[in-house]
Formats: structure tokens, sequence, C-alpha cells
């Protein structure tokens, strides 16, 4: 038998073309939208009994696993042979070395399947495994999900793995080779995993390659998984990927969270196409796993700890631009802190959180969720956000998309956008956060203002606050004023305590120092008798100045607009601002209709040029 028919023997062609094109069945075959051209329709069929696939559309060609293989990864015939000896397990040639490897890489699998077996037989019989038995009961995991997903328990005792795997004739070597175990530094070795509740970790195929671990005590870390391996690779697998696979492929839909609870609740209540990057940054060869089972990703991530988690999640890696493409939507719980407590909580919302996942793109979700969660009242806190986002916008290699997330967040914090490029390229050069070098012994290595004003005045800004401050029946005459209005940071903190307190020595308490001169100017800036004795002149004039500040800010939408469309860069997310502008901009035609159909306003105005 020749190495290609050996191949085509071992593989089964539909799960080869499977890897690549979610198929459906068709009677005895299977068809899909070809994915060698644009179609809505399925012409393209893989015929299993003859192991063969051919599209009847504008293709129309087709042949076996070899020529599919070939044309969808671009490569000659010797590049595909290789693939699928390698999938199929099948030598090209004969060396000694090459099937040593391969005979030791089958050893360590056996014995993870040994170690498995041991460790779940533990959970479900052993007086020890109570505490296990316990938590799983706590937790309320379902005796399918146990037997499905293998769970187990490793002992607390220092070597009862190997006293159980040693006699079956494998070595201390193999032990350690598959991360089990650990040597001391006084000779001998101890169990890697002890009092644990433990999670075997399949590969695609379904091969146990590692295992995850949960303390059951106070033991640190919490969650342990596998070292690096010559079967496990954190970076390119994903917890359940083997599991899910099928309803990942049926559903055409994958949901990536981050922990194994994730995956065992969803699994459990009907979420079989669920998965988890088990804790790590998401990466290119985990989402490559996904890709070939679906091109729908929704990604869930903490309720609480969103804009932390993302950031945790991507901001390492060097690979950031073809994630921000992936992901389009984010998941998050709207009741507990996690999936799998959202949908212990209430079953029904993590359903409306799924149907509902933010179509906003992923860059812009991590800055918004950041700015709303963090307290940006002073210079520092700004710095400390911009340097929480630095290493995930460093690694955007997209200048259209760099310079949107710059916008987003120079407006966010109502800073100078070139200001703020300045800033992140010193961090990024910078051997130690650049904060530091610049407070230390108070003096700075160079001239660096990180909070420049984006101008040097705004009178109606000052003006407008000026009559809040000092008259406080203008308070409820506040009904449409939003503190987005006010461009002039300082301008724009001062409103914000104005709408958080009441009363002025409050306003002057929780000030912040560097703001208290222009608070100070602003209170005691003088009106005219017209405007102090008279409450009609005063209410005309601050509907005039508010009105002047709202018709500022819409045409601003405007323009921005505008520059945008001019600039007319390519990409995702300047496209999504320009939606985004494109509805506000309806919205800042019909408040500019609004205002200069306003009949004060137009009488003021008019007089005021006027005269």
């Amino acid at each position: 038998m020749s190495v290609t028919d050996e191949i085509k023997q071992r593989l089964d062609i539909v799960e080869v073309i499977s890897e690549y094109v979610t198929l459906q069945k068709s009677g005895k075959n299977f068809k899909a939208p070809c994915p060698f051209h644009s179609e809505k329709h399925a012409s393209f069929f893989v015929f299993p009994d003859k192991q063969s696939w051919h599209c009847f559309g504008a293709c129309g060609t087709g042949g076996d696993i070899f020529s599919f293989v070939m044309k969808k990864e671009g490569i000659d015939f010797g590049q595909a042979l290789h693939i699928l000896a390698e999938k199929a397990g099948v030598s090209l040639s004969n060396p000694t070395d090459s099937n040593k490897n391969k005979e030791y890489r089958e050893k360590l699998l056996e014995i993870n399947e040994a170690t498995s077996e041991y460790f779940h037989h533990s959970l479900l019989t052993s007086p020890a495994g109570e505490i296990a038995r316990n938590y799983i009961k706590k937790r309320a995991i379902s005796p399918d999900i146990v037997k499905t997903f293998l769970l187990g328990y490793s002992h607390d005792d220092w070597d009862a793995l190997q006293q159980y795997l040693l006699p079956k004739g494998y070595t201390l070597n193999d032990l350690a080779a598959c991360g089990l175990i650990l040597e001391r530094q006084g000779g001998g070795y101890y169990d890697r995993f002890r009092n644990r509740l433990m999670f075997p970790i399949h590969d695609i195929q379904g091969r146990i390659i590692g295992f995850g671990a949960r303390a059951l005590d106070d033991a640190e870390p919490k969650y342990l998984n596998s070292p690096q391996t010559l079967l496990f690779d954190k970076s390119n697998t994903l917890y359940g990927a083997y599991h899910a696979k099928t309803a990942i492929r049926q559903q055409n839909f994958a949901i990536i969270t981050e922990g194994y609870m994730d995956v065992l609740t969803s699994h459990q209540y009907g979420w079989t196409n669920t998965i988890a990057s088990m804790g790590t940054a998401l990466t290119i060869s985990q989402l490559d796993i996904l890709k070939k089972l679906t091109r729908n990703i929704v990604i869930a991530l903490d309720a609480d700890m969103a804009g932390e988690q993302a950031i945790k999640r991507f901001a390492s890696t060097t690979d950031i631009e073809q994630i921000l493409d992936s992901i389009p939507k984010v998941a998050i719980p709207q009741y507990g802190k996690d999936p799998d407590e959202s949908i212990r909580k209430n079953p029904e919302s993590w359903k409306e959180s799924i149907s509902n996942a933010n179509n906003q793109p992923l860059l812009e979700f991590v800055i918004d969720t950041l700015v709303a969660r963090t307290n940006i009242s002073t210079a520092d806190d700004k710095l400390k956000l911009i340097e929480t986002l630095q290493p995930l916008i460093a690694n955007i290699s997209k200048e259209g998309r760099r310079w949107q997330a710059l916008e987003q967040l120079a407006h966010s914090l109502k800073i100078d956008i070139k200001v703020l490029n300045d800033y992140l390229n010193q961090i990024k050069h910078s051997k130690k956060p650049l904060n530091k070098q610049l407070n230390r012994n108070n003096s700075r290595t160079h001239q660096f203002t990180p909070f420049k004003p984006i101008s040097t005045s705004s009178p109606i800004e000052e003006y407008c606050l000026a009559l809040l401050l000092q008259f406080p029946d203008l308070r409820s005459k506040n009904s449409d004023l939003l503190p987005e209005y006010f461009e002039q940071p300082e301008n724009h903190e001062i409103f914000l305590k104005w709408q958080s307190y009441d009363i002025i020595d409050d306003i002057i308490n929780n000030v912040v120092p560097a703001l208290q001169p222009s608070l100070e100017k602003l209170l005691t800036r003088s009106f005219p008798t017209t405007i102090k004795d008279n409450e009609t002149y005063r209410i005309q004039a601050f509907n005039d100045c508010s009105n002047r500040l709202k018709e500022k800010y819409l045409r601003n939408i405007e323009i921005k607009k505008q520059e945008l469309l001019a600039a007319a860069v390519e990409t995702d997310g300047v496209q999504a601002e320009l939606t985004k502008l494109e509805e506000q901009g309806i919205k800042s035609a019909e408040g500019l209709k609004e205002i200069f159909h306003t009949p004060k306003f137009y009488k003021i105005s008019r007089h005021k040029r006027g005269g």
C-alpha cells in the first residue's frame, strides 16, 4: 500500500474538510457554501463513500483530501502530504529517531489517560475524594458533566500518583515529561497536583494532553495547569474544544469564556458550543482552532472586570490586529460576575446576554469600559489609565485603527490627541514607567505636559459655569445641559462636581487642588445688575449660553463626521466610528434645528449680533 493510500485509509475526508468548513448533512452526503468562492447557496458537496469532494457552483472543481488541502492552504502536494501524514500518524520515512519520537508521544498520551482514570476513580469512590464531591455538589455540577468531562480528584499525599503509575512500568522521567511530578531540591520527586479538583484537558481529537486543577483548600495558586510539555502547549489549546466542536459546527457559532467552570456550567445548561482560553491571553493559534469550526465568535467577559480582563487577555499578543478582526462581539453577564454565576442565577438572562452581544468593536468597547469604571478626576488617574491601555494600543499596526483608538481615548479624557500620542510613544520606549521618571525628586528630565488643554480658554463655558455656581435657582432650569458640552478639561470636571453637589461649600471641598484657581475665578466673576437682580434676564442669559454650548457640541459632531469621510480610511474601526457619527449626525441635525427654532434663542442671538 502506498503512503497516500494509507493516509486516505486512516483519515475521513468529512472530518478533514470539517476542520475548514462547516458541513451540513444532506442525505448520505454533506454540503456547505463553497470555501473557494463567494456564494449564498451550498454548492460544495463532500461524498463520504467516495472520499471525495466537488463544487457544483462557480468553481466546478473537485478531488480528494490532498487536492482540498492544497487548494485551501495554497500549498503544493509535498506540503499537503506532510500535513496529512502527521494528522494520520503515518511516517513518510522510517528513521529510527522519528519512530522513537512518535512512540514516546504515544507513551505520554497513555500515561495521561491512566492518570485521568485514576483521578476520576478517586473522585467517585475514594474516601479522600469526599472533599471534591462536596465541592461539586456545592457548585451544582451534574453527574453527567462529571462523567463527560472526566472530572477527578488528586489525593493530598505527596506521592499518591507515583505509587499508582510506577508499578505499571512507567518511569519517573516519563511522569516528569508529562508534567505530573516535580523534583525536590534534596532529591526525589513529589506529585504536582495535590488535593485538587482535576480537569483533564483534551486536544481537538479528544486525546488528554494535560490537566487543569482547582485547589480545594487554601493552597496557592487557586488554579494550576500542566506546564508546557511535548504534548501540552497552553497557547495552542482551548478547554472544551473537543466536547464543543460538534455543537459549534452545527450552530455555526462559538462562545469563548475564561475558566473551566464557565465551560462546565454552560454545557450543563445547553450551551454546548462554549469553550475556554483557560485564563491565558487569547492567541492566534487558539483562534485558528475555532475558525476551522466557525467564523462567528462571541467572547464573554466578567461583568465586574470586563475592561481589565480584556486587557489581560489581548494586550500581551502581537497579533492583536487579527484578534480584533476575528472577535466582533462581546457578551457581558447581566446577573453574576461571570458566565458560570450568571447562568446559574438566571439562565434566561445569559441567553439575552448572548443574543444582545455588543456589536461595538472590541477595542472601542475596552476603552469605553475602562474609562467608565475608572476615576479620572486627576492627572495621575489619567496617567494610570493611559499606561494600562498602552500595551494594547502599542501592538496595533493599522494606522487608521490606532488613531481612531487614540481619538476616542483623548476625547474621553479631555486631552490633546498629539500629547497623548507622544506620551504613549515615550512609555513604549521607556524602560521604567514614565510617571515615576517624571515625579522622581520632583524634577523632570524633559519638558512634558500630559494634560495640556485643547484650547487656551472657552469664554462661553466659563460664563455658563459661573452662572450655575453663583445662582442656585438655575439648577432647576438645567434640563438638558450635559458634561460633554464642556470641552475644556477643568470646566468639564467642575461641571461634574456641580452635578454631584447641591451646596457650594461641598463643591469647593471636593474639587482637586489643581482646579481651585479656576473654581475661584468662576465664583468671583462679576455680572451686571440686570442679571443679578432680575430672574427673567438671568434665565434668558443661561438659556442663551447653554444653547450655544449645545450648538457647538452638535456642530463638532458634524465636523468630525466630515473629516472621517474625507479621510476615507478603510478599516473596521473607522467604519464603525462613521456609523456611530451617522447616527449622532441625525440627532445633531435635529438638535440644531430645535435650537434655531427656539424663539428665545433666535431673539437673543439676533439682538447680540446686531448690538
